[in-house]
């Protein structure tokens, strides 16, 4: 862990602003990059280059709807970091996800492979798009046209796209089988496929898992009991699901789960899978029998030892963060804390685990899968797991000491470690 830690000073002239709540969503990760890049007095030309992505890629994406009609949407592959490998990230199909948002996730995704210490860099893609208004057929033709477009700059050894939030599986298989008819068939071109085409076992529970794996963690690193902590989950699609699902093991409760329609609450506890298969019958777990409705904005304040925002992004702001009563926030979301809350609630004593250390549990079996495909050799569940654990505990530790060493928070700690090692890269590589 070679991070050199020089005092804090004004170089060049440069500053840093004051966070506020009109940032872009861009502007909020880069000012807690330049938050590290000031401890680590890196200079404002540098600081220049590990801001701007290398390469935005814009494009249209015309796909025929089953009705006839012919509608245009907006794609972007944005290639943010690749001095530690190749560029690595997820495709996001929303009707946000504009260009900003795609710059700040594939920011994140430079400094969360760089903190997981894995050779990947930062990249992300999107569609501005609403997946629950398109069929699968739709969605079938979007992926592909999508696909065909930016097929000119990924690839197994230039950049690896995987799923994120409405996207899937199945969505990576059509990726790959589009990019093959092209240059051929290689699984390696993305991660997160169906295990039947050359994913890797455990992927899919991978986020919430790692997740566990950190929190598990620092609760021994830090002296923190978690027995009989009471746990709120919010979001409950792929990562906050298998964090509700598998939270359990550290003795914890989980005492209210949300998804974008509403959430439901039960001070004795829920019964997860059955909220799970609730959710799957009526499509909500809105309405869970035993439990009492609540709204998100409720949910987010809640009695709890422990909170876990797990959709988007900002939904602890500086509305909210005073009300926010949880003594730890584990976020497996991306960015959902936004630079101002971060102040509110350190100010309060609560203790933060960052996304960029917390929700690497994906990219690392990503990470696998993209090795095993390669290898052309696949590893049993049990080996992933135990894999994903090394990776996430040693992540974990190497935060915590570098967080206690330096009387620093865990999110300052986790951006030192990032771009530090980001930078030796570039220095080795002969960038400067």
């Amino acid at each position: 862990m070679a991070v050199v830690m020089r005092p804090l000073g004004v170089f060049r002239g440069a500053t840093i602003d004051y966070p506020n709540e009109n940032m872009t969503s861009y502007e909020e990760v880069n000012w807690f990059f330049q938050t590290a890049a000031r401890r680590l007095r890196v200079n404002d030309d540098l600081q220049e280059l590990l801001m701007h992505p290398w390469r935005e890629l814009t494009v249209e994406v015309p796909v025929s709807l089953d009705n006839g009609r012919l509608k245009v949407f907006m794609g972007y592959r944005v290639q943010h970091n690749g001095a530690r490998g190749p560029y690595k990230g997820g495709i996001r199909y929303h009707p946000k996800a504009d260009l900003d948002e795609v710059r700040a996730l594939a920011a994140l995704m430079t400094w969360k492979t760089a903190v997981a210490d894995i050779p990947f860099g930062g990249a992300k893609g999107g569609v501005q798009c609403d997946p629950s208004h398109l069929s699968q057929s739709e969605l079938n033709r979007l992926t592909r046209r999508y696909t065909e477009h930016i097929s000119y700059i990924i690839g197994p050894t230039r950049d690896i796209p995987a799923p994120d939030m409405g996207t899937d599986a199945q969505t990576m298989a059509w990726m790959m089988d589009a990019y093959g008819q092209r240059y051929g068939y290689n699984p390696a071109v993305a991660t997160g496929k169906p295990i039947e085409l050359g994913g890797s076992y455990g992927r899919e529970a991978a986020p919430g898992r790692g997740l566990v794996f950190c929190l598990s963690e620092w609760a021994q690193l830090a002296e923190r009991p978690l027995q009989g902590s009471t746990v709120v989950v919010q979001g409950f699609g792929q990562v906050g699901s298998w964090a509700a699902r598998l939270i359990g093991s550290l003795g914890c409760r989980v005492i209210a789960v949300s998804d974008i329609r509403g959430g439901v609450f039960n001070g004795e506890g829920l019964s997860i899978n059955d909220v799970l298969n609730h959710a799957k019958a009526t499509g909500s777990v809105v309405n869970f029998p035993g439990s009492e409705n609540i709204t998100n904005d409720e949910l987010l304040g809640l009695e709890c030892d422990i909170l876990v925002p797990a959709a988007i992004e900002s939904v602890i702001n500086c509305k909210n963060a005073d009300r926010v009563k949880a003594s730890i926030v584990v976020e497996a979301a991306n960015h959902p804390v936004t630079p101002v809350a971060d102040m509110i609630l350190n100010q309060r004593g609560v203790i933060l685990l960052p996304d960029i250390l917390v929700n690497a549990g994906g990219v690392v079996v990503s990470y696998f899968e993209w090795v095993q495909n390669i290898q052309q050799f696949r590893w049993d569940e049990e080996d992933v797991n135990k894999e994903l654990f090394k990776v996430m505990s040693k992540a974990t530790q190497q935060v915590c000491h570098l967080a206690q060493n330096e009387d620093i928070t865990m999110r300052e700690a986790a951006y030192l470690l990032g771009v530090s090692r980001v930078l030796k890269t570039i220095e080795l590589r002969g960038f400067i």
